[in-house]
């Protein structure tokens, strides 16, 4: 997942110019069939950071499910994206 991050994440050009960094949290719901669901902003930066941060995970490949008493169930994630400048 974090390679994916790394190599997937679109550092927009309006925050690059404003020189915004931090962290976007979004949440999103893992399926039983490990589709992610329901993807929605937690805490954003602006500067076009949230919109990419939600379009990464929307491109994001199924993820492995969670598993109870070993049968896949739904789980709700919150994942930080970070957005950091090279100097």
């Amino acid at each position: 997942m974090f390679n994916y991050i790394k190599v997937n994440l679109r550092y927009p050009e309006k925050a690059k110019q404003a020189k915004i960094q931090g962290t976007v949290f979004v949440t999103f719901l893992v399926k039983a069939d490990g589709r992610l669901n329901n993807i929605k902003l937690l805490q954003g930066i602006g500067y076009g950071c949230d919109e990419e941060a939600i379009r990464l995970v929307q491109t994001m490949p199924n993820w492995k499910p969670a598993k109870d008493k070993g049968e896949n169930v739904d789980i709700q994630m919150n994942l930080p994206i970070k957005f950091k400048l090279n100097n």
